[in-house]
């Protein structure tokens, strides 16, 4: 559990020509995932063939909210990150924009975007405290912090990064992203069905046919539109999750009470501890620990069951092996559920101070 309400559906603008559907430019039938570890949720750990992109023609896009224009291939630079927005952030360190390529240093911005919101498939660390974003990052580099699922390529890719970055890379990229402050970001919706999807890039995104398929126990979180997020990587392009009907209150219980529950007049235990004692009464964070509260649900779960069987370790770590040592899949889902639902913006005086330093 240690680990973002919505902006409406927004429509693409492009100068030129219109706009090709994705299925054009996609093979005829979906690749199937590569592999997916034993006990291990496809829909949390999406792993794609590798398929090319779709082809420059030079045409220049433009998306809601902002004034640049850029092709195909400044959208999917990630030697000079796409900054869309350059007005909702600082000015990026060369960590961020561009990294190192030829050292192996990607650039942070290009995965988790200039503001820091990130993606299902990685992470959102904006921000983050700069003792926990450099812990993590180390934890990557000394091989202490893995995936459960090796064939996705998000984390073999943060790994790398991680082993080739310098102290100073790691501090500078801990400083920038500390000073932005998460938003709204996900919308959660309870649903008896979710689309059907397929894997573009390295997230899960609605089939064309905008066909559905009964939910089951999962959570099934895809872009609103997948052209402008994956295609052009617009880093306002929001996310929604769709998780089981009654899942919230559920995952309430677990969260605030950890399970716990009066019965013959005795308080019996449950069987997790509640998240605010560590992350705050809030969940936006307390002190050097993470906030959760309107993070990628999908993400959530995937560091709940990296921690559970023993890929992800570190000091932070180790205190929430106990937390999650008990919880099933069933449990994970309604914890993200709920910790997801919640808005990421802090109503506490002491996280409002931490992140304005």
């Amino acid at each position: 559990m240690r680990m973002f309400a919505i902006a409406s559906a927004t429509l693409l603008l492009v100068i030129g020509s219109a706009v090709a559907p994705r299925a054009q430019n996609a093979p005829a039938t979906p690749p199937a995932p590569v592999t997916n570890a034993p006990g291990i949720p496809g829909w949390a750990y999406p792993v794609a063939a590798g398929v090319p992109g779709p082809k420059d023609d030079g045409t220049v896009f433009h998306v809601p909210n902002s004034t640049v224009g850029m092709t195909l291939t400044q959208a999917r630079n990630a030697s000079d990150v796409p900054d869309w927005h350059p007005d909702e952030h600082p000015a990026m360190p060369d960590v961020v924009r561009k990294g190192r390529i030829a050292d192996g240093v990607r650039a942070c911005g290009y995965c988790h975007y200039p503001n820091g919101l990130g993606r299902p498939e990685n992470a959102s660390i904006a921000g983050l405290p700069i003792p926990y974003f450099i812990q993590q990052v180390n934890d990557f580099k000394n091989g202490v912090r893995k995936t459960s699922e090796p064939s996705m390529r998000p984390p073999q890719l943060m790994i790398q990064t991680a082993k080739a970055a310098t102290d100073a890379d790691v501090r500078t990229a801990a400083e920038y992203f500390a000073s932005l402050k998460l938003k709204p970001w996900i919308k959660v919706v309870e649903s008896k069905t979710a689309p059907k999807t397929e894997i573009l890039g390295g997230m899960l995104v609605p089939l064309e046919d905008k066909s559905t398929e009964p939910i089951g126990n999962r959570v099934v979180e895809v872009p609103v539109d997948a052209h402008l997020t994956e295609g052009l990587r617009d880093s306002q392009s929001p996310f929604v999750a769709y998780v089981p009907v009654g899942s919230i209150a559920k995952g309430e219980a677990l969260v605030t009470t950890g399970g716990a529950r009066i019965a013959g007049g005795k308080v019996l235990p449950g069987k997790t501890a509640a998240c605010g004692t560590c992350h705050g009464p809030d969940l936006t964070g307390y002190a050097d620990v993470p906030p959760i509260a309107g993070r990628s649900p999908s993400y959530m779960v995937r560091q709940m069951l990296d921690m559970q069987k023993g890929n992800r370790n570190g000091p932070g770590a180790k205190w929430m092996k106990p937390v999650v040592a008990n919880l099933t899949l069933d449990d994970m889902v309604a914890i993200v559920a709920y910790v997801s639902s919640r808005s990421p913006i802090s109503s506490s005086p002491t996280n409002t101070a931490r992140a304005s330093r």
